[in-house]
């Protein structure tokens, strides 16, 4: 299998899985939504990948650095449930981002 042909098969992979959980969620079912799009096969199908093409001590490096996004991803999530009904979406969805950017940023600069 060509690269290209890998990383087509990568894309459409993450594509049908964002897909699926879109779907759902616009049919009102929030809570099915969230464990589609929260369901680990995105980190491992990712785990898988990067085995295969990597080895275990990138697998390790990848586990381990994953970690550290769970605190900016906690508060990226946390910021939209709190400002999403008194903002709306466009300003929320904005504001979580950079609340996400600036918690990695400082993540960045604490593992210096």
């Amino acid at each position: 299998m060509s690269e290209l042909t890998k990383y087509a098969v990568y894309f459409l992979l993450g594509g049908f899985i964002v897909s699926v959980s879109t779907y759902v969620g616009s049919q009102g079912r929030g809570f099915l939504a969230a464990f589609t799009s929260t369901f680990p096969a995105i980190t491992g199908v990712t785990f898988i990948l990067i085995y295969l093409n990597g080895g275990q001590d990138a697998t390790m490096s990848y586990a381990k650095h994953l970690l550290w996004f769970v605190p900016p991803w906690l508060a990226y999530v946390s910021f939209m449930i709190l400002t999403l009904n008194r903002l709306g979406f466009w300003p929320a969805m904005a504001g979580s981002l950079m609340l996400y950017l600036g918690c990695v940023a400082l993540i960045k600069l604490a593992l210096r």
